[in-house]
């Protein structure tokens, strides 16, 4: 098995931002990868109508209140990729065109409408190859846009104001143009019907001015929130003229008229969606585009599960798998087509931090309102013996909301930066999570550690606990310490029961229910359950996304990703600040003192990640050396930088 690293690249001092938020919890560590939004930047003109453009969108320097115009927009710093870029860095422009690509999905689907909780399960693949947005990422920067349907941007100095100019030429797929009264439109439509990310997101917004068919302006005074031009950005177009608002929210399976490089070309609900290659592409020439939407067609099969999916690349039907089960990672691909050479087994590292997976203790619930209570539960999950005999030892602790990141606060003590900002909430930071000395606890890989029992035993005892008759009862009015797991297959249910018996030492009941897919969404976004395995996904620049995971408001707003209903004025002050940093500094101390104050709650458990993706594939495919700093090696459920080598 070949092992693989990217190229050494250049480092920017800037942040960025994760693809997406931690929805569909589950067991194994998702690799990091985004929902593969792509955008088109300004094409190569001559004469007059060039001298004009650049002119236009140059780089100038602006006093407080100035706009500023720009071919592109970074969280911090400036744009690294000039305006007359010829490609990204991880794209090659001369990937051969053509040929189709065979991927597999687990799960089903009942819509085409990606941005509505309430329009069922929607199908994969398309987000950036079907509906794209105003900008597009260079995943090569933390965190920094490029024009796509929005040429350029406009800023004032304090980010209160931003102003997009749209390309004359984007079309939609019908070949109508894309105008500001479009752009309009769906904001509009998003923070009335959208997801409640985008709801929170996009009411900050103060004013909308669309003075002209080709320039729309927001007016974000109040906000206080830099990162919101990059947020409005990504915003998706959909067509004001071929969107139906009334059942908006209601599942559909008629093929949307978006602005992407693929359009719809077949559908067969919950089995097979087919993607097929616009010729007609209006951004397809552009310097942002080129090397990437290879494939003439691209084929999503859905399956049941993961082995199913698993047999099918085996016996050639698929044409790519990424695996994210170590024990079918080190004994399941010894098959004739990788002894052959047909198919190629690969790791890759991953460049982003690594985020969080683990239990979420629903702290709404009573029995989990005392932090030493969750602490003293989170210190009997047994990740030593877990990993050695569940995982083949393939994976590491996490430690961190942004492990293996310079943004992580574990293992270094907190610099004067963030104790200034810490000052404001006293006791909102553990001394030893302040100082980097605390750690999850380290078993001795038996299975029943006795003085990981014991630790736990102290804390609840602290917290009014006693055992009882081999139960763990408090003590004030004899109730047991017992609650339900929620989880929704078959691997989150075998590593809850091992958790669930390592509990049982101690005289806690933890009961794991398996429910089915329909269940399990409908009571996540309810929260109606006690605990229940959440992944919450990070980048190099969390920004907006931490609202809806962590905030106060979004405490107990129906399907957001705060799972464990944390609510805490620190939390929430601590994300303003991360949002209102204008330095490197500043924003890294607000991070990592974000970062201590979510290990403080103890608001998780903790489960563990793996540093590298793991893949395999046919060697009829070919993808770039160079790989994209700030994303999974592979990112992007479709491939986008990929191509067949042959017909």
């Amino acid at each position: 098995m070949a092992k693989i690293r990217p190229r050494e690249r250049r480092r920017i001092n800037q942040s960025g931002k994760p693809d997406n938020d931690g929805g569909r919890a589950i067991l194994y560590p998702a690799r990091m990868f985004g929902p593969a939004i792509r955008g088109k930047a300004l094409r190569r003109a001559g004469g007059a109508a060039l001298t004009a453009l650049c002119l236009a969108f140059a780089p100038v320097v602006a006093r407080a209140g100035e706009a500023r115009p720009m071919h592109g927009i970074a969280m911090l710093g400036e744009p690294a990729l000039a305006a007359d870029f010829d490609h990204l860095p991880y794209a090659n422009p001369a990937a051969r065109k053509g040929g189709v690509l065979t991927l597999g999905i687990q799960g089903t689907f009942d819509s085409l409408n990606p941005f509505n909780l309430k329009a069922g399960s929607t199908a994969q693949g398309l987000n950036g190859n079907v509906f794209q947005t105003l900008m597009a990422r260079n995943y090569d920067e933390p965190f920094t846009l490029y024009g796509l349907i929005a040429q350029g941007i406009e800023t004032s100095a304090d980010r209160s104001r931003v102003t997009f100019h749209l390309d004359p030429r984007a079309r939609f797929s019908d070949g109508s143009p894309v105008t500001s009264d479009d752009v309009r439109f769906t904001i509009d439509l998003l923070r009335a019907k959208g997801r409640p990310q985008n709801r929170v997101a996009y009411s900050l917004v103060k004013a909308i001015d669309t003075p002209d068919p080709l320039t729309i302006s927001y007016d974000l005074s109040g906000a206080d929130d830099r990162e919101l031009p990059l947020i409005l950005a990504l915003m998706p177009v959909l067509s004001k003229a071929h969107t139906d608002v009334e059942r908006f929210s209601e599942t559909t399976l008629t093929p949307p008229v978006a602005s992407g490089p693929y359009v719809i070309d077949r559908v067969e609900p919950g089995q097979r969606l087919i993607l097929r290659r616009d010729p007609d592409y209006w951004a397809k020439d552009l310097p942002i585009s080129r090397g990437l939407y290879n494939f003439d067609e691209i084929r999503i099969e859905y399956y049941r599960d993961a082995n199913a999916i698993h047999e099918a690349f085996k016996a050639g039907l698929l044409d790519y798998r990424e695996e994210t089960n170590p024990t079918r990672w080190l004994n399941g691909f010894d098959f004739p087509a990788v002894r052959d050479g047909r198919v190629k087994k690969l790791m890759l590292p991953l460049g982003v931090p690594k985020g969080m997976q683990g239990f979420a203790f629903n702290t709404r619930r009573p029995i989990f309102a005392d932090v030493r209570v969750r602490e003293a539960l989170g210190d009997m999950f047994d990740f030593e013996w877990i990993n050695a005999n569940l995982f083949g030892g393939l994976y590491h602790r996490t430690r961190s909301f942004f492990d293996e990141s310079d943004l992580a606060s574990t293992g270094r003590p907190a610099d004067a930066r963030e104790r200034a900002l810490l000052a404001r909430w006293p006791g909102a930071v553990r001394e030893d999570i302040l100082e980097g000395k605390w750690a999850p606890p380290v078993s001795d890989g038996s299975g029943r550690d006795r003085d990981m029992a014991r630790r736990a035993i102290a804390l609840l005892k602290d917290a009014g606990y006693v055992i009882r008759s081999g139960v763990m009862t408090r003590a004030a009015d004899g109730q047991a310490l017992s609650f339900e797991i929620m989880v929704g297959d078959r691997a989150q249910e075998r590593l809850a029961e091992n958790f669930s018996t390592s509990l049982r030492r101690i005289g806690v009941e933890a009961r794991v229910r398996l429910v089915d897919e329909v269940q399990y969404q409908r009571r996540r976004q309810k929260f109606d359950f006690d605990m229940m395995p959440g992944l919450w996904l990070a980048s190099a620049s969390p920004g907006n996304e931490q609202r809806t995971r962590w905030g106060s408001a979004s405490a107990n707003q129906e399907a957001s990703f705060n799972l464990a209903g944390a609510h805490s004025p620190a939390i929430d002050g601590l994300i303003d600040a991360l949002l209102a940093a204008s330095t490197p500094e500043d924003f890294t101390a607000a991070a990592r003192a974000l970062d201590r104050t979510l290990l403080s709650g103890f608001y998780i458990v903790p489960l563990f990640h793996a540093s590298d993706q793991w893949f395999a594939y046919s060697t009829k495919l070919a993808f770039p050396e160079h790989t994209a700093r700030y994303a999974a090696p592979l990112f992007g459920p479709t491939l986008d930088t990929w191509w067949r080598k042959e017909p």
